[in-house]
């Protein structure tokens, strides 16, 4: 039990709160999604979740509320979470929050309020796609399409940033790794470089994690003053 709504495994069977499919949440051949649908008070759920079954694909849970989306993402394993909503509210946003930083999928937000601020709130929770007043059902395919792209899209690029910020923390450890070999065993830059090359050959391990040992056990022998 989560926030006043009860979590259904994953065998088909309903739950007050959770409207699971006949199938099981087993996903379909043909390129068929698995949909977690959250009423956030427009209350159009069923006609969401009549078309994306006629479309094929295969709805995994309808909450009537964001609480228990959490534990809900992370048993039932949706491809697209669709939010509907008159306007999202402020703890549906804090959960996809939560969500988007644990278990990251694509989000999409069907809503009546054009308001700007609401729409800027779910882009930095992480929603992928925000439609306003465009809940028409033959939409619903190429939203759903947009929504993993950007949703990709996006992925791809925080790997990237993550990836180039890495790299730069492994070069700063080696540089001053480095420094303290200079200093502390009379070595030019080229034989600390290669002592530690050495050294992380002869460990099986990466350059950097050599540095960092070496950082380390310079700050244990320094001195306190």
């Amino acid at each position: 039990m989560v926030g006043g709504t009860e979590v259904a495994p994953r065998t088909g069977m309903s739950r007050p709160g959770i409207a699971m499919p006949p199938s099981g949440g087993t996903p379909a051949e043909g390129g068929a999604l698995r949909v977690l649908i959250i009423d956030d008070g427009a209350h159009r759920a069923s006609l969401i979740r009549d078309e994306l079954t006629r479309q094929g694909h295969i709805v995994v849970g309808v909450l009537d509320s964001a609480i228990a989306i959490h534990d809900c993402v992370r048993s039932l394993v949706p491809d697209v979470v669709i939010v509907d909503a008159e306007s999202p509210s402020r703890d549906t946003l804090e959960h996809l929050a939560a969500v988007s930083a644990t278990h990251p999928r694509p989000v999409v937000v069907f809503a009546e309020d054009a308001a700007p601020g609401p729409m800027q709130q779910a882009l930095a929770a992480g929603v992928s796609a925000y439609v306003i007043a465009g809940l028409n059902p033959e939409r619903l395919a190429p939203v759903l399409q947009v929504a993993i792209a950007r949703f990709e899209q996006d992925r791809a690029l925080r790997d990237q940033l993550g990836e180039a910020q890495a790299k730069l923390t492994e070069r700063k450890l080696i540089e001053r790794a480095k420094g303290v070999l200079m200093r502390e065993s009379g070595l030019d830059e080229e034989e600390a470089y290669r002592h530690m090359r050495r050294l992380a050959m002869d460990r099986g391990q990466r350059l950097a994690q050599v540095a960092e040992r070496i950082n380390e056990a310079h700050e244990l022998l320094r001195p306190r003053r």
